[in-house]
């Protein structure tokens, strides 16, 4: 450990997104556990607020992008202290600018192969450099530089009882098993066809599952919520929750699915902190890096394929964390990917 005394206060700045905000969380705990009585200030984007408020033991600051330098200058005033470390967890310019206007004696970034963006003129001490993990562990070793070391995984993700009572109340508990379909991530490119996930939904509906439609309240989501309800086959049509549901709501929702099919995505990564198992969708995205946590095991994996078609060459050849956000390349994956890994879930949980 560089210092002998442990931090009194430590800045934390990640401002998105939804899924990585909830990487940060085994962080926070760890930092609590090895410094009790710490003071936690998280400079944090506003949606990204809206989903973690009521977090225990942390002071949450919001910056909006749109403000700019004004709304830089305004975040110092309002932190109003100098830190006795800051953890920079984001490698945007954007970020890396901002993390200028927060004082602290220690500033703590990435290691120099997940530095860009001019990351390493605002830090001065870095995470170990370790090839090869997974986005959350990266998250999770920024605890090192100030002498922790993460022992465990605990997310602690803060939803009230309305929440819970509100995602109870839109389906009866009947014994039936649930497939939650969340088509869209934010980033078009990721996005599976939807008269694909109809083909699924048909398939699940026919072994008796219940299928759960969410999502946002976007003109793209309930676009694509609307071709998988058009698409689907089956007379037992889906329970549409499209943009019925808030982000406090939404990780109570995902808690009371069986099984989670979506794309590299923030319910992915909310879905894996409340419990639920996740069908990921992958090509555009590597799962060993960015898929949930926890269990990887239903997960379909083209990257490989997609690197082979669009990079010319394998996905080991890749640097790490490149995605491959390419017209068509989630195209790569098949209904029949799809369907087999819904199967290995039922054959698991049988």
């Amino acid at each position: 450990m560089k210092n002998s005394q442990p931090p009194r206060s430590i800045c934390l700045l990640r401002l998105s997104a939804l899924g990585d905000v909830t990487h940060v969380l085994p962080l926070i705990h760890t930092l609590q556990q090895g410094f009790p009585g710490v003071e936690l200030t998280w400079v944090i984007g506003k949606g990204e607020h809206r989903l973690l408020a009521g977090l225990p033991g942390v002071r949450f600051v919001e910056y909006d992008k749109k403000t700019g330098l004004a709304g830089m200058r305004a975040l110092r005033r309002e932190l109003g202290q100098r830190f006795d470390a800051l953890l920079q967890l984001q490698v945007s310019a954007r970020a890396n600018l901002l993390s200028a206007f927060i004082p602290a004696r220690r500033r703590v970034g990435y290691d120099r192969s997940r530095s860009k963006e001019g990351h390493g003129l605002f830090i001065n001490e870095r995470i170990p450099d370790r090839p090869g993990i997974h986005v959350l562990d990266a998250i999770g070793s920024f605890c090192e530089p100030l002498g922790l070391t993460r022992e465990s995984v605990i997310w602690n993700l803060p939803v009230p009882d309305d929440a819970h009572a509100w995602a109870h109340a839109q389906w009866a508990d009947d014994g039936r098993k649930t497939l939650m379909i969340s088509p869209c991530s934010s980033h078009a490119l990721r996005n599976w066809r939807a008269e694909r996930y109809a083909a699924l939904a048909d398939h699940a509906t026919a072994q008796g599952w219940r299928i759960v439609l969410c999502g946002g309240r976007s003109e793209l989501e309930r676009h694509t919520g609307d071709a998988i309800l058009a698409a689907m086959s089956t007379r037992a049509q889906p329970l549409d929750l499209i943009g019925k549901d808030t982000l406090k709501q939404l990780p109570a929702l995902l808690a009371r699915a069986d099984l989670l099919v979506t794309p590299d995505s923030g319910p992915m990564h909310i879905a894996n902190a409340m419990g639920t198992k996740v069908l990921g969708l992958h090509a555009a995205t590597n799962p060993h890096r960015s898929g949930p946590y926890s269990d990887r095991r239903y997960c379909v994996d083209r990257y490989d394929d997609a690197a082979h078609k669009y990079r010319g060459k394998p996905g080991s050849a890749m640097k790490w964390g490149t995605k491959i956000e390419a017209e068509g390349v989630m195209d790569l994956i098949t209904v029949d990917d799809a369907i087999a890994a819904f199967e290995r879930y039922r054959s698991d949980n049988s």
